[in-house]
Order: C-alpha cells, then sequence, then structure tokens
C-alpha cells in the first residue's frame, strides 16, 4: 500500500514525499488506520520493520490539524534507552519536517545545560514528548511537566522496557493521564507479562502482530562450535581474511567487551567500544563515528541491541550467546535492515553455551548452519551435543553447574 492511499494529511505526505517514503511496511499499513481511528493498540513487530513510522506518523498527522491546545504535552512516546530516544526523536524531525509540531527528548546521562532544555521544553507544553521512563519522572517531580492534556501515550519496546525493571514508572506515569487518552504499545514480543500489561491500561485495544521475534531470512546465520579459548582466535583469524567494515561484535558483558576492543585494537583494526560506563557524550560520538564509517567494528553489549539505526551493517558478530533467544534475534537484526539487502551472522558457542544455543534454535525452529573449524589451525574442537550440557545454566553472562539444594 502507497501512503498516500491512506487518510493523511498533505503536508505528512509531503514531508513523506521529501525523504522519499512511498511504500508503506505491513506494520504501518494495519496500524496507522487504526491509531487514526482513535483506538488503543498493542502491536507486535520485530525491530527493523518501520514501527516507529507506524505511530509517529499518525500522531504528527492529528496534532497538524491544529485541534490540540498550545503550550501543553499533547503526546508522550516512552523508550526503554537513550539511543532508542534519540532515533525515534530524529524521525519524529524529519517526517514533521513541513507541519509546525514541536518536540523535546527527554532522557538522562546529559549534563546541566541539557537538563535545563529539557526542562523548558516540558514546561513551554511540547507537542510530543520522547523521554526515558525514570528522566521523565525526575522532571514531573519537580513539577516542570503537566501530563493532564496528553491525547497520546506511546510505550516502544514495551517488552524491553518491562525487562529493564520500569513497570512502577510505567504504572505512575500511566496514572498522571486523563482517562480519554490514547494508549499505543508496540512490542518485539509478546510474553505474559506484556499481556497483563496491555490488559491493564488499554481500553479494548485492537491487537496486531507482524513476524514475532523472528529474524529476516535475507539474514544468513551461522555459527562456531568451538572451546571458549579458541574464540578469540577465530575471531582474529576471521578479520585477517577479510578487511571488517560495518560490523557489530556483541558480547554480555563490559569487561569482555572492554577486553575484546583491545585486543582487537592490537591488531590495528579500526574498532571502537560501546558500553553502559561510557559517558552519554561518549556514547553518542561513538554512534556517529560509526554511522559515518570512520570506525570499522564496535564492540558492544546489549545497550545497543536496540534502537540503533543504520542500514548497511554487513557483519554481526556474537562473541557469547545472549541470556534470551529474544535477545539474540535483536542482536542479529542489526543487520540487512528493512530492505536493504543480505546480512551475515555469525555465533561462537563454547561448550558451556551449547544447551543454550539449542535453545535459540528451537526458539528459531530451525538448524543454524555450523562453519567446519580447520584443525589443523585452531586444534580439535568439540561436537555439537548440547544434550550433554543441559545441567549448567547461565548467570549474568556466564556460566555455572547446577547445584543440588
Amino acid at each position: 500500500m502507497r501512503f498516500d492511499e491512506l487518510n493523511l494529511e498533505d503536508k505528512v505526505l509531503d514531508g513523506l514525499d521529501a525523504m522519499a517514503f512511498q511504500e508503506t511496511t505491513p506494520i504501518q499499513e494495519q496500524t496507522i488506520p487504526v491509531i487514526l481511528e482513535g483506538r488503543d493498540i498493542i502491536a507486535c513487530a520485530q525491530t527493523g520493520t518501520g514501527k516507529t513510522a507506524a505511530y509517529v506518523l499518525p500522531l504528527i498527522n492529528e496534532l497538524s490539524k491544529g485541534e490540540h491546545p498550545d503550550d501543553v504535552v499533547n503526546a508522550i512516546i516512552m523508550a526503554p534507552t537513550r539511543e532508542l530516544a534519540q532515533q525515534i526523536d530524529q524521525q519524529v524531525e524529519g517526517f514533521s519536517y513541513f507541519i509546525p509540531v514541536s518536540a523535546v527528548a527527554v532522557y538522562g546521562g546529559t549534563d546541566g545545560v541539557a537538563w535545563e532544555q529539557q526542562r523548558r521544553g516540558l514546561e513551554r507544553g511540547a507537542d510530543i514528548v520522547i523521554a526515558t521512563p525514570g528522566r521523565l519522572l525526575s522532571h514531573i517531580k519537580l513539577d516542570t511537566v503537566d501530563l493532564s492534556h496528553v491525547s497520546y501515550f506511546v510505550l516502544d519496546e514495551a517488552d524491553r522496557m518491562l525487562d529493564m525493571g520500569f513497570y512502577d514508572d510505567i504504572m505512575i506515569l500511566y496514572k498522571l493521564l486523563p482517562p480519554t487518552c490514547q494508549i499505543i504499545m508496540f512490542s518485539a514480543t509478546m510474553p505474559p507479562k506484556i499481556r497483563t500489561l496491555a490488559k491493564t491500561i488499554l481500553k479494548n485495544p485492537a491487537e496486531i502482530k507482524i513476524a514475532i521475534s523472528r529474524p529476516p531470512e535475507s539474514i544468513m546465520q551461522t555459527a562456531y562450535i568451538c572451546y571458549d579459548t579458541q574464540k578469540i582466535r577465530i575471531l582474529e583469524d576471521l578479520f585477517k581474511q577479510n578487511r571488517p567494515q560495518r560490523v557489530i561484535v556483541f558480547s554480555s558483558s563490559k569487561a569482555k567487551v572492554k577486553e575484546l576492543a583491545l585486543t582487537l585494537k592490537r591488531m590495528k583494526l579500526n574498532v571502537a567500544a560501546m558500553h553502559s560506563d561510557l559517558e552519554q557524550s561518549q556514547r553518542e560520538e561513538v554512534m556517529k563515528e560509526f554511522k559515518n564509517g570512520h570506525i570499522d567494528i564496535m564492540v558492544a553489549t546489549d545497550v545497543v541491541a536496540r534502537g540503533i539505526d543504520i542500514n548497511d551493517i554487513k557483519l554481526i558478530v556474537n562473541f557469547d550467546i545472549p541470556h534470551d533467544p529474544e535477545d539474540y534475534v535483536h542482536r542479529i537484526g542489526r543487520t540487512a535492515r528493512g530492505t536493504n539487502g543480505q546480512g551475515l551472522a555469525i555465533t561462537f558457542v563454547a561448550i558451556e553455551e551449547q544447551a543454550q544455543f539449542k535453545r535459540i534454535e528451537n526458539f528459531l525452529e530451525k538448524t543454524i548452519y555450523k562453519i567446519p573449524i580447520d584443525a589443523a589451525k585452531f586444534g580439535e574442537t568439540p561436537d555439537y551435543t548440547p544434550e550433554k550440557y543441559s545441567h549448567l545454566r547461565s548467570r549474568k553472562g556466564g556460566y555455572r553447574k547446577k547445584t543440588k539444594k
């Protein structure tokens, strides 16, 4: 479906045309008409399907009609991380280029100047506030924001917010909204806790599901079955064979990310680390340099598994196994974004990670190709026998044996 077949205002269509947006994605086609009707909605769609535009466009469309009060907050978009809040803010800015709709992004990790800019934007009543839960609550406690006039309340990546412990914050914010507020939830997965939240805050919602938590078929998924001590040698060899460009290497711990980045730098590779110990300005600089192609490899924790908006990432490497299958999906979903062609994902699987990797294969309902390893170069490798290691369980990115109580 084309955007001009939807009931969107001409100014909104002008903005889409300027950005060369013509065809809707399935999630946009199904959700935009429902949101324009004013119904509450819960939509389940994986990262990279165009879900941000699916709720931003109808919000901008309704606000552009001039029927909402001035100098108040009319819409709130909640995001679990600063990176996602920044990405949404950029899309709002692009889509509203021809429309007098104001927006302010509210998130932590900034200096006093940024706090003051956020405070002024909230007090003056930005049409759209894009915020992380904790930062918005901080402003509310200082009486710098009034939510009594909010017409639209969006929860993006609601499952991630609950995983990060934001349930209580969400409920505090929800209770400050007027009863007439339209509530829109987007989630990549639909676990029981999301359904419980939906039943609590949504009124007779429409429910839309698009390709729930399955990576695009355009991603070639592969794995190396190896010993933990072989991982770095295989990775080094991989990067010696082909000069890496537009690569993200994921690891579950900050310590491992720092260690990997140092190791790759010793190989004279153009690499940077991305983790939560960095100041916000440092994280923004790393992301900017990576987007601009000045950094070839970004070694990262799951802080960037969601929310990063780069369309030409060529390779994702899982140096270790993420805790949940859904996190695996979000990690490898950074490549082959949208309609941008093929992508490659490589996962290193140590003995103690085999059972966890098998969980991922069961979740995906597919067998992931195991790349043969040259024994002459790296030594003998273990067989893939995950049933032998089901007695191991993960803990904070590491693994330990179950103990009897």
